[in-house]
């Protein structure tokens, strides 16, 4: 996967969502002229709008020269990066911690740019998995480190609120490339890390 230059463009049409927003209203019953519910079609297309703003987000714009030569190989992590995400399935949010490692083999990206990378991701419709291995590939392709390794742990509220109805059930994703994948002590070594930060 090669990281390119995407448009964004610098505004986001909000007038036709405002209007789905209120035919839903009607759909379920509500009245949409009704005081409380009079700015709701806008504020909810805003809300969309910040929520699924990854996709307008250019990757070679994100990561801004902030790759740096250095000749440290041993592992890298950045834990407890929360993030908040809508599930493709139901449009619901599903939220959690991402906890993220590379072995440089002679670069490194500036710290901010990892947990802007899994805000890019996250800021979509997404589903846990597929977002745990676009973190990982697109580091890997960015970086050509030894390894990259991404855990992801989270709660779903389509099975909350709705559906099964499980309160505390948590899913835990990871993708795991290079050294990580080939080699146990260093993913242990990494797994022992994020085992100690999960969520409970």
């Amino acid at each position: 996967m090669a990281i390119e230059r995407v448009e964004t463009p610098s505004t986001w049409p909000v007038e036709p969502l405002e209007d789905l927003v209120r035919r839903l209203l009607e759909l379920i019953g509500e009245d949409p002229d009704r005081e409380g519910l009079q700015r709701t079609p806008e504020r909810v297309a805003r809300m969309f709008a910040e929520l699924t703003e990854g996709y307008r987000v250019d990757p070679v714009a994100l990561v801004n020269d902030a790759l740096f030569d250095v000749s440290y190989d041993e592992m890298v992590v950045v834990r407890d990066i929360e993030f908040y995400s809508l599930c493709e399935h139901h449009m619901l949010p599903f939220f959690g911690r991402a906890h993220v490692a590379y072995i440089p083999d002679g670069k490194v990206l500036g710290l901010s740019k990892i947990p802007r990378v899994v805000e890019m991701y996250a800021r979509r419709l997404q589903v846990q998995e597929r977002m745990t291995e676009q973190i990982a590939d697109f580091l890997e392709d960015l970086l050509h480190p030894q390894g990259v390794a991404v855990v992801i742990e989270a709660a779903h509220m389509c099975a909350m609120m709705r559906g099964v109805k499980k309160a505390n059930a948590r899913m835990v994703t990871s993708a795991l490339r290079g050294v990580f994948r080939e080699n146990e002590r260093t993913r242990n070594e990494f797994l022992s890390l994020v085992n100690q930060v999960l969520l409970p």
